[in-house]
């Protein structure tokens, strides 16, 4: 990379106070952020997000209405689009179909001038990072969907930018093969240490890849953590509830503290984790409460799940099966009107619980993340 006289601590992208308004559309709110150097950060939100606006102004195809963000240090705007070293993976990979493989990663090296003496081992060296050594020949309509998506990796990195842009380039292809693409864009990451911004509404794919996670919704950043801290410790109801399966339930705080809060849900008293401020004043204020689906225990009988903190007696309405695991669809009339679903992974205890059949539910307090309204 070309990062030499960069100093350490200058983070390889930063935001500060950035905003995008397109006529009366306020696309991108006041986002800050800082990405280290080698780090693969991911945008994540809903369409309409502004996740892609914000990636969009970092590759300086758009100039911020307010603010401004750095690229090792240096202002995206104050330098020319063929200066910037950046290279950028679309949805719509833009792949010169006329052009071999080798031909459409030797391009941007050819752009830049690179001594054609180097240009095919180094066509070669990036061909064989993403595992298409021995298919260089071939042209796009002579390769699988995700081998066109190699290709535009290695056009992508060939030229060794400080920055990797992906926007959505998994979108188009099927679970499976997005699965391992995924797992390649890790990899890949990993072994060359490029600083990398991916812009993604999978949740899983962000989970999987990443270092750090940024959460949008209607132009604002929800919230900026690692995979970890975004999974187990939400911010708001909002990233709750997008990353992976959550059950909401709506009550009024009724007493909060350093070691927890409660909240009345209709006739019961809920014990759980405060995520939002712990002042008196807020007593009484409308709260969310939200507990992951695979936190939640169901069994036959109520002895059965042990030691849990809350039980609760439902009835099972839907039972699918994924596979790996199945969802659990259950009324709990203490709990309101919403279905409650709960992952169940015993693979060997699959067939328990049928349609119609009252099971006993259950979860530990510190399992229920409590959210006051604003």
């Amino acid at each position: 990379m070309n990062t030499n006289a960069i100093p350490a601590q200058t983070p390889a992208v930063s935001a500060s106070n950035v905003a995008m308004q397109f006529s009366d559309l306020m696309a991108v709110k006041d986002a800050n952020f800082e990405l280290e150097n080698g780090r693969f950060l991911t945008i994540l939100g809903p369409s309409g997000s502004g996740k892609t606006t914000l990636l969009r102004m970092i590759a300086g195809f758009l100039k911020p209405t307010q603010g401004q963000i750095f690229i090792n240090g240096k202002e995206v705007n104050a330098v020319a689009p063929n200066k910037r070293s950046v290279g950028m993976v679309f949805q719509k990979l833009a792949l010169f179909p006329h052009m071999t493989a080798a031909q459409n990663v030797a391009f941007p090296l050819k752009m830049r001038r690179f001594d054609a003496k180097k240009i095919p081992a180094r066509v070669l060296e990036f061909l064989n990072l993403v595992r298409l050594d021995g298919l260089e020949n071939r042209r796009m309509n002579e390769l699988s969907g995700g081998q066109q998506q190699r290709v535009a990796i290695a056009r992508a990195l060939v030229f060794e930018p400080d920055l990797l842009l992906l926007d959505e380039p998994l979108a188009a292809l099927d679970r499976k093969l997005r699965e391992e693409m995924q797992l390649e864009f890790r990899r890949i990451q990993k072994e060359l240490g490029v600083t990398t911004i991916n812009v993604t509404h999978d949740q899983r794919e962000a989970l999987v890849v990443s270092d750090q996670i940024i959460v949008m919704d209607n132009g604002e950043i929800q919230q900026d953590a690692s995979p970890t801290q975004m999974y187990r410790t939400p911010h708001n109801p909002f990233v709750a509830n997008f990353i992976g399966v959550t059950n909401l339930f709506d009550g009024k705080l009724m007493s909060a503290s350093a070691e927890g809060a409660e909240v009345h849900v209709g006739d019961l008293t809920l014990s759980g984790i405060l995520r939002s401020s712990s002042d008196a004043s807020v007593l009484g204020s409308q709260a969310r409460c939200a507990v992951r689906a695979e936190q939640i225990r169901i069994a036959a009988a109520p002895d059965a799940l042990g030691t849990l903190d809350l039980t609760f007696q439902g009835v099972v309405k839907d039972v699918i099966f994924e596979g790996e695991r199945l969802l659990y669809e259950l009324s709990v009339p203490e709990l309101g009107d919403e279905p409650v679903r709960i992952f169940h992974h015993d693979q060997n205890d699959f067939a328990t619980h049928d349609v119609g059949e009252t099971v006993h539910i259950g979860w530990m307090n510190r399992d229920l993340h409590i959210f006051v309204a604003s």
